[in-house]
């Protein structure tokens, strides 16, 4: 089998078969970022056997190479440390130039709906409302070496080989289309490390984590495979699922007409070959255009579509997180997530697969966000702490800000004492623990019948003792485990403690494939 980087170069080539001219992918233009400190890919493509020479300012000796025979080539070219601007050039039988490239990080940022978000207002939107702090952001955003690359949403049966954008300098008059959540994690590590920083933002609103996973991915793993198995049934039944969906549909608006503010969750239009959550089809079509372009690492913030099958997201976030790294050959890249914000249509195991992926799958970190959310609109509008709490993972990780704490506290470990009282201890409790705004909430705790009640709770040190006066042998606390938690436990950094739970018991969603 052909190595992911291979195969999607020898599509790209087989495209651009016969063409005269030297062409590039979108990603190799003006104003791009390349990663600083390493040996970057560049490609294109050109007539078969063409010589293509690629000279680029940082460096005197050109690089020198020659289309194959399906018209493809690429070279790696070794960049300095951070700076610019720069010019890149490719000779072939015409001339490209490329200007006002710079040295610095580039970091891939994607997912769902909450990081397209964009830092202002769209008109007639819906939910593109801005962020909450839009008047006072958009003046100040001012960073030329900041840039965002935007891909364009495509569904694809196969790999593709290039991509729709351009790269965008960050100026007052361009930040309002940025990804909110990319904007303020590269603003957090520009200003602190004042690197240049280039976002590649490939995101899709209300797609599960399988779009975004390589077919071969899916179908290799016995639990995955149900995905396409569902997948391909829809495809199937989808005439009947399109009655059904229309008719749900009807009855939904008119419930909301009558009552804006119910509850009920509006029907999913059922999926055909073209859907935008097809299984792999946006890998195929916002992913795979991206390789071989050099990364830092990346940035996610995706989940809610996934939360009714929280269980697989288990196995599938960490799975999606592989293959990238594979696809990349950057097998230790750096992967930060957000954790799900409280809502009504979440719940606590999709967070708690999240927070497994952050324990168990090496150079990931996770932001918690259960004070930022909102229970009614699944898009909160706070943006910038979400930002600001995945640029602390890259700088006290990737930067060298070895005294930033980069996480709340995370449960560790439980003793029982005093006959029912329960001491949780923590990982991540620099400057002590402390609670807000009153007495610790959303702590419970259940005995041998499993019915969690509301425990009392207080801070004992770098612990927490838990009991209920009426659970007289506890055997297992939870934290923050509800679709809308409002917690008030963090660390001295002001960082909230991730939900969590110490047993083992059943889930709702386990077995759901």
């Amino acid at each position: 089998m052909l190595r992911p980087l291979v195969a999607t170069l020898a599509l790209a080539c087989l495209t651009h078969t016969a063409r005269a001219d030297v062409t590039l992918p979108a990603l190799i233009a003006d104003n791009m970022v390349l990663q600083q400190k390493s040996n970057v890919a560049l490609w294109g493509w050109a007539e078969a056997g063409e010589a293509v020479t690629v000279t680029v300012s940082w460096q005197k000796t050109p690089l020198k190479t020659t289309a194959d025979a399906q018209g493809g080539w690429m070279v790696h070219v070794p960049t300095g440390k951070a700076g610019g601007p720069y010019t890149l050039t490719v000779q072939g039988k015409n001339q490209l130039t490329i200007n006002n490239v710079l040295l610095g990080e580039v970091w891939l940022c994607s997912g769902q709906s909450n990081m397209a978000f964009a830092v202002s207002k769209k008109p007639n939107g819906s939910w593109h409302t801005g962020v909450d702090n839009e008047a006072e952001v958009v003046p100040k955003a001012n960073y030329p070496a900041i840039r965002l690359f935007t891909v364009r949403n495509t569904v694809a049966d196969t790999p593709q080989h290039d991509t729709k954008g351009s790269w965008a300098v960050c100026t007052p008059q361009t930040v309002g289309e940025f990804s909110a959540v990319a904007y303020f994690f590269a603003q957090q590590i520009h200003e602190k490390t004042k690197l240049p920083i280039g976002l590649i933002s490939s995101t899709w609103g209300g797609t599960p984590a399988e779009s975004w996973t390589r077919k071969e991915v899916l179908q290799q793993d016995p639990d995955l495979r149900p995905i396409l198995h569902r997948y391909e049934q829809a495809l199937s039944t989808f005439s009947q699922n399109e009655a059904a969906y229309k008719k749900q549909l009807a009855e939904y608006q008119k419930e909301r007409a009558a009552n804006p503010r119910t509850t009920r969750v509006a029907p999913v239009a059922p999926m055909d070959a073209t859907s935008y959550q097809s299984p792999y089809k946006l890998y195929n079509g916002m992913i795979a255009p991206l390789i071989p372009y050099t990364l830092k690492g990346v940035i996610w913030y995706q989940g809610e579509n996934n939360a009714g099958r929280a269980y697989q997201y288990r196995r599938l976030f960490p799975a999606l997180i592989s293959s990238w790294r594979q696809a990349w050959m950057q097998p230790e890249m750096p992967f930060y997530f957000v954790q799900i914000a409280p809502h009504r249509s979440q719940n606590a195991e999709i967070r708690e697969a999240q927070l497994l992926t952050m324990q168990t799958v090496p150079r990931t970190g996770m932001a918690v966000i259960t004070d930022a959310g909102d229970s009614l609109d699944i898009h909160p509008r706070n943006k910038q702490v979400v930002g600001q709490r995945l640029a602390l993972w890259a700088l006290a990780k990737d930067y060298g800000a070895k005294k930033t704490v980069y996480s709340g506290p995370i449960y560790q470990s439980m003793k029982v004492e005093d006959g029912n009282k329960v001491r949780l201890s923590f990982e991540h409790t620099e400057g002590g623990l402390v609670k807000q705004n009153g007495l610790l909430r959303e702590f419970t705790v259940a005995g041998p019948d499993s019915v969690f009640r509301p425990a009392q709770a207080r801070i004992d040190g770098n612990t927490v003792v838990v009991w209920h006066d009426e659970v007289k042998q506890p055997l297992a606390v939870r934290f923050a485990w509800r679709a809308v938690p409002f917690p008030n436990f963090y660390n001295g950094a002001g960082l909230p403690a991730s939900p969590f739970r110490t047993d083992a018991w059943k889930l709702k969603t386990q077995g759901l494939l």
